[in-house]
């Protein structure tokens, strides 16, 4: 299967996001959406055993690190796009680690390791697209950090159910939990109560800093080049206060943004 087909199948934000670019800009991102997608999908297929995922997770590790011993055509769209842009293998690669952590049951004691976890499957894939999208100011790595993390951590409190249904995982560091004197048995048990809403708006205000201190840090050389991540940000951004707004309803509901919202936040974006 090639890149245009997975990422077809998929429908996300970064999807919508990436009609704003010129169509080089757009197919390359395309190819690496789909390599992201691909290795979120090999780690989090229940359905497959644990060591089968990793022994696939590490063949793609070895083929971005040092070249695939026989590529498949998507494989080479992959390894095409490095040598087009000189990608790092290291850090094509730090995706790849993040989602092998995700393969065993694993627990975060802290924010910081939160953010060593969040910097591989995220703010990695923010550097690697200041690349895809033609920004040229050093500047703007911190920009992608930020903005990574900001996202990650708004699909950890999203997710929450889901991950606790997908292998018992809880991403929230377990030194918030003894903050607001709730316990991973009471996240287990989809307790909703006062230390519950008060441990979500912590998280919240959280990502929130990250959101503006991205924001803040976006040099304007590059602010045209990365409009499809302010779009990204913008969604991502409305999507965490609509959550704050309900009341963190999210053992119930999975929330998303309606694509009329989506729409016109898109719109916004293509004005000059």
């Amino acid at each position: 299967m090639r890149s245009s087909e997975i990422t077809s199948k998929a429908k996300s934000n970064l999807a919508l996001a990436l009609k704003l670019l010129p169509k080089e800009r757009r197919d390359d991102m395309v190819v690496y959406y789909a390599y992201c997608r691909v290795i979120d999908d090999i780690a989090d297929d229940e359905t497959v055993a644990v060591q089968q995922r990793k022994t696939a997770l590490l063949v793609w590790r070895e083929g971005v690190l040092a070249g695939f011993a026989d590529p498949n055509d998507f494989q080479r769209e992959v390894a095409d796009l490095q040598t087009k842009h000189g990608i790092p293998g290291e850090l094509m690669a730090a995706l790849i680690d993040g989602c092998l952590m995700d393969t065993e049951v694993q627990r975060f004691g802290t924010w910081e390791e939160l953010q060593q976890y969040s910097w591989k499957v995220a703010s990695s894939v923010g550097l690697v697209s200041l690349k895809l999208l033609g920004a040229s100011n050093p500047a703007s790595e911190s920009y992608a950090v930020q903005l990574g993390q900001a996202l990650q951590l708004t699909n950890i409190l999203r997710d929450i159910d889901e991950d606790l249904r997908n292998g018992s995982r809880i991403y929230l560091p377990l030194d918030d939990f003894a903050r607001f004197q709730y316990s991973e048995h009471n996240l287990i048990r989809r307790v909703d109560d006062s230390r519950f809403q008060a441990m979500m708006s912590f998280q919240a205000d959280r990502a929130e800093t990250l959101f503006r201190q991205a924001a803040e840090s976006l040099p304007e050389d590059d602010r045209k080049s990365l409009t499809a991540a302010e779009v990204m940000r913008e969604i991502y951004q409305t999507l965490l206060r609509q959550m704050r707004a309900d009341d963190f309803r999210v053992f119930e509901k999975r929330y998303s943004l309606p694509a009329w919202k989506k729409m016109a936040i898109l719109a916004k974006h293509m004005i000059p």
